[in-house]
């Protein structure tokens, strides 16, 4: 039965935080967590499918962006499907217990960002790009395979994928703009497979009422995220994580110092 608490307006505003969120390291998921725990969205099968789907609908955005450029360089689809690799087996490993109990965890999903921030806040300080960084056409076989590793830190909700791919990349030997524009890539296979897999696994329970809801959420997601992906490509390259370090770590001492969860 449709969850009487999920309206098209609630679709809609998480679609839009997803759009906008997906491509920054500040974690899409966390988000949408957080902001349908405000909303009082029960967190149902369906409620988690959603939240899982809609960013198929941000990541057709990348598709728009990237589909000619991957599918005309052998090597760097290759080196995509490589990186790949690592979240697909552990995520048909660990599926059924991370949408049980970490999806929709607000108190994990908080901890997660509180942590991610000041690892975002550590890494700007410390980390010093090398003068012979890789270049994205340069990357290496081992390189993906750590890079693919790091991301699947991002299934515990909180954990940014972007942030875990930024930061696995730039620590293989990536340059920045090689491992943002790589990260943002890697995010077509890795959500195509991810939403395909739950829509198997789940789509049967849902109810016309609910088709149309994940619908709204998909376009919602797709529109706000091709307006605003070009943007952060460039400030993702061109910038610091400080500042998406220091929101990360106030947004969660404000949920925790707040009592916001309750």
């Amino acid at each position: 039965m449709l969850d009487s608490t999920m309206t098209y307006l609630h679709a809609l505003i998480l679609s839009i935080v997803e759009g906008i969120t997906e491509f920054l390291p500040i974690s899409s998921t966390g988000h949408m967590v957080l902001v349908a725990h405000f909303l009082r969205i029960d967190q149902t099968e369906f409620v988690k499918t959603f939240e899982i789907f809609i960013q198929l609908g941000a990541i057709l955005a990348a598709i728009v962006l990237y589909a000619r450029r991957i599918l005309t360089n052998w090597k760097l689809f290759k080196q995509l499907v490589i990186a790949f690799i690592p979240t697909g087996i552990i995520g048909l490993t660990v599926y059924k217990l991370v949408k049980q109990f970490l999806l929709g965890n607000a108190i994990v999903t908080t901890i997660a960002l509180l942590i991610g921030g000041l690892v975002l806040i550590a890494f700007d300080l410390l980390w010093r790009e090398p003068r012979h960084a890789t270049t994205i056409e340069k990357i290496t076989i081992p390189q993906s395979i750590s890079i693919g590793f790091f991301q699947t830190l991002a299934m515990i909700p909180g954990v940014s994928r972007s942030a875990a791919t930024i930061i696995g990349g730039s620590l293989a030997g990536l340059s920045r703009e090689a491992a943002v524009e790589f990260s943002f890539m890697l995010a077509i296979p890795t959500m195509l497979a991810a939403s395909g897999l739950d829509l198997i696994k789940s789509s049967h329970h849902f109810s016309s009422s609910e088709f149309q809801i994940l619908t709204v959420g998909f376009f919602g997601a797709f529109l706000s995220a091709l307006i605003v992906i070009k943007i952060f490509i460039g400030l993702l390259s061109r910038r610091t994580f400080l500042w998406f370090g220091l929101y990360r770590v106030i947004l969660a001492l404000a949920i925790l110092g707040f009592g916001l969860l309750k």
